[in-house]
């Protein structure tokens, strides 16, 4: 498939989904992403673009496309799974792919997490496991996830969006 029809199949999918998820508003509040046709000097930090859906175990561009906006606007997952530049703005070069926690807890918290592992491309879980991880609250193995990760309670076409928006991205070969 050509770029350019990639492209227009995304933003006509994007448009969809955001009537569905942000009635009467032309973003989903808090929007990252850049819109088409955005003018200089507006400040947007956008995502890489998925890959062909063929390889993404026959998601469909509306699934990919809750999957990033649960991702990157709900759960605000590229806050702690990319990495930071010197100026603590996040790296578009290596969007999800692990990163330092860069919080710290006020008062010592056991078991707090000092590193996140990559998840664009979704290259260390099965299915099974994140959508544990996603649906249950607990870890790939059924143990206690680690602080600051969240405990979710997702729907399972939410946490099926997820990953398909995750698998959908290339996976990072940038070290942290």
């Amino acid at each position: 498939m050509n770029k350019p029809l990639i492209i227009f199949l995304t933003g006509t999918a994007m448009c969809l989904m955001i009537g569905k998820l942000s009635p009467g508003s032309s973003t989903p509040a808090g929007s990252r992403r850049a819109s088409v046709g955005a003018t200089a000097g507006e400040e947007h930090v956008k995502s890489p673009s998925p890959k062909d859906v063929s390889q993404t175990n026959k998601a469909t561009n509306s699934e990919i496309e809750h999957g990033r906006y649960l991702v990157e606007e709900v759960a605000k997952c590229p806050e702690c799974h990319t990495p930071r530049n010197e100026r603590g703005e996040l790296r578009e070069d290596a969007w999800l792919s692990g990163a330092t926690i860069w919080i710290r807890p006020v008062a010592p918290i056991p078991n707090w997490a000092d590193h996140v592992p990559a998840i664009a491309g979704w290259p260390s879980f099965t299915e099974a496991q994140g959508e544990r991880i996603l649906e249950r609250g607990t870890g790939p193995q059924g143990e206690e996830l680690r602080p600051p990760m969240h405990i979710y309670h997702m729907k399972h076409e939410d946490a099926k969006a997820i990953i398909a928006y995750l698998k959908s991205l290339p996976r990072s070969s940038q070290t942290n």
